[in-house]
């Protein structure tokens, strides 16, 4: 499990989701588009071939930047945790193959690094998280269910480390969720407004209440 107080002692504590997020990134419940990028210099990796368990897509500017860096660095520390809650994660960002595989080494990075790198930007506009006027990716994240669809996100400045605190409780909640014939099983004894209508109704209703 993760040291939270190494993660707080790091001031890289998530905070609270900025008011525009759920009108810029997409949505709760949204498919998640598919994509094949370059993993590594002649590698590829297509997130369908991931069915069947979670996913963490976490964007960011830029290599060798101070904050993405530091941000990389702790997921690579807490990875183990991710993994402990079915989760995979994948970092993602404009710069080339070649670019991500110096970086990965330097910082010992033991996860893939997706290159956005041509057409650029592409996925990251897929998933609304490009800054047209910068030519890099916001820094979001994104937690996708083993269905492929999309259960949580959340969106940082650009200058702040969101850390990993809430993908570690958004992973667990994703990996708790009971399926039973495409809708969640007891969603009527969740105390929320959904009133037990069927998955849909209940995720959304988990995702209000979060």
């Amino acid at each position: 499990m993760v040291d939270s107080d190494l993660v707080k002692d790091k001031g890289l504590t998530t905070g609270a989701t900025p008011p525009d997020t759920a009108d810029v990134l997409l949505p709760p419940l949204t498919p998640a588009p598919d994509l094949t990028l370059a993993a590594m210099p002649g590698q590829s990796l297509t997130l369908s071939g991931l069915a069947g368990q979670s996913v963490i897509l976490a964007f960011y500017p830029a290599d060798w930047s101070p904050v993405c860096g530091d941000q990389m660095a702790l997921y690579n520390e807490v990875l183990p945790a991710f993994r402990d809650y079915g989760a995979e994660l994948i970092g993602l960002s404009v710069d080339s193959a070649w670019c991500h595989a110096a970086f990965a080494q330097s910082r010992n990075l033991e996860f893939p690094l997706l290159a956005n790198f041509e057409p650029k930007g592409a996925v990251a506009k897929a998933y609304r998280a490009y800054r047209e006027a910068d030519g890099f990716a916001q820094r979001a994240l994104y937690v996708i269910d083993k269905n492929g669809v999309i259960f949580w996100n959340f969106l940082s400045p650009v200058e702040v480390n969101p850390g990993a605190d809430g993908i570690l409780a958004r992973s667990t909640d994703c990996k708790n969720e009971e399926w039973v014939d495409g809708d969640i099983a007891n969603s009527g004894d969740c105390g929320g407004p959904c009133g037990g209508r069927g998955r849909r109704a209940h995720h959304a209703c988990r995702v209000w209440r979060l």
